[in-house]
């Protein structure tokens, strides 16, 4: 049985190159995204390789980046521009393999065992997506190509940006055992400082070690590692539609007062439940997960999950589901202070799934229609141009601002 030929694309500093193609007059300036520009809060996202070069990291707070990079700019995350980016890319990869797996917006891998006859081997298909990402998104990728997922994705990483790297069989001891063990992935800080003290410095040095020792030292986990850096991963590539490059979409809100009844909490939870839905449906996801979290007045806080018949984006059902979930779970000891709403377990909308009986395809048809025209009014008339009769009970609580506070969750390797 010949090798799998899996390759991992990552477009080079995403964000910041996304941006940088809505504002040209920004193109030859250190640039990151992230947090509130005005208030200079908040943490770096991603920065360009100007501020990179400059020593502007991800994750780094935003007042810090300005120290080390005075003359930066900073943009505000839009994480829907970005999402659009990234079907893009998709459509792409689609041409070459039906098995793509995102690993979060801007990376994926992609298993093009079976277009080896029609497209050619895995050298000559990454050089070939990556001048069409060039030419037809204007972005650069880092590509890796290898015989399984972990060192394609070193692959990727070994060189950046613009670059392709193979990783085969006959030659990842000599490129990535060398690598410091940090490199590898799942190794955290955590997990490398105590690697450290064991004399465990490079991939190699992992993959050389004794499998019961480590085991021993690291659990079920040092096992996982020890066998990425010995190249036995053989974890499928997921096939195209059954997951979203992200694993979740949410919205929450400090309300302007406390809720203190059931109706109150209605109200919050639809308008959240809206903003979540819109949001799925403008990127093209449904959710198979509603998720509630609550925060009362003395500030304690918990949250429920709900796994659902059926994946939706559409607002009644997640609103609905959320509400139940209140209900059931909620015993009013305190009032509430803080409310949120998640759509989780992602899947595209063309995702195909078998309805139970009493399941009506066409009623929901209608229902996502409805939500849709409502879409259509609020992004040309504004947000507040079409409310539900709900909301007119508590003009304060249904006026919030829930199209600014979302969050979304990306993938890990392991789910």
């Amino acid at each position: 049985m010949s090798d799998r030929v899996i390759l991992h694309s990552d477009i080079n500093s995403c964000y910041a190159t996304i941006e940088h193609l809505h504002h040209p007059e920004l193109v030859g300036k250190p640039l990151a995204v992230g947090g509130d520009p005005e208030a200079r809060h908040g943490i770096v996202l991603t920065a360009d390789y100007l501020a990179k070069k400059k020593g502007v990291k991800t994750g780094m707070a935003l007042w810090q980046a300005k120290q080390v990079c005075p003359e930066i700019t900073f943009v505000p995350p839009n994480m829907d521009l970005y999402l659009r980016f990234s079907r893009m890319a998709h459509e792409i990869y689609s041409e070459y393999t039906d098995l793509q797996e995102p690993y979060g917006i801007d990376e994926c891998w992609l298993d093009v065992t079976d277009s080896k006859i029609i497209k050619g081997d895995g050298l000559t298909i990454a050089k070939e997506i990556s001048n069409r990402m060039k030419k037809e998104l204007g972005v650069t990728v880092s590509i890796g190509v290898s015989f399984n997922k972990i060192f394609a994705k070193h692959g990727s990483d070994y060189k950046k940006p613009d670059a392709i790297t193979t990783m085969y069989k006959e030659e990842f001891k000599t490129k990535a055992w060398q690598l410091p063990v940090s490199d590898l992935l799942y190794v955290g800080r955590a997990t490398n400082s105590k690697m450290q003290k064991y004399g465990i410095h490079t991939i190699g040095d992992l993959a050389r070690t004794d499998i019961d020792w480590i085991t021993g030292i690291f659990g079920k986990m040092g096992a996982i590692l020890w066998s990425f850096a010995n190249g036995y991963d053989e974890s499928p590539v997921k096939k195209e539609n059954t997951s979203a490059p992200i694993k979740s979409i949410g919205n929450g809100t400090t309300t302007p007062r406390d809720l203190e009844t059931d109706e109150d909490v209605k109200i919050v939870l639809y308008n959240l439940a809206e903003s979540v839905a819109a949001r799925l449906r403008k990127n093209g996801f449904k959710c198979r997960v509603v998720e509630i979290s609550i925060r009362d007045n003395k500030l304690i806080s918990f949250s429920r999950q709900k796994k659902l018949q059926n994946s939706t984006n559409i607002t009644g059902e997640i609103a609905q589901s959320a509400y139940a979930l209140f209900k059931e779970n909620y015993l009013w000891n305190n009032p509430i202070r803080c409310l949120g709403v998640r759509g989780a377990d992602l899947v595209n909308d063309n995702y195909w799934e078998q309805l139970d009986i009493f399941s009506s395809a066409e009623y929901r048809e209608k229902l996502v229609k409805a939500d849709r025209a409502v879409d259509d009014i609020r992004r040309r008339f504004g947000y507040f141009s079409i409310q539900r009769g709900l909301m007119y009970k508590d003009k304060k609580l249904s006026h919030l601002d829930c199209e600014s506070m979302h969050t979304v969750h990306p993938h890990t390797f392991f789910g």
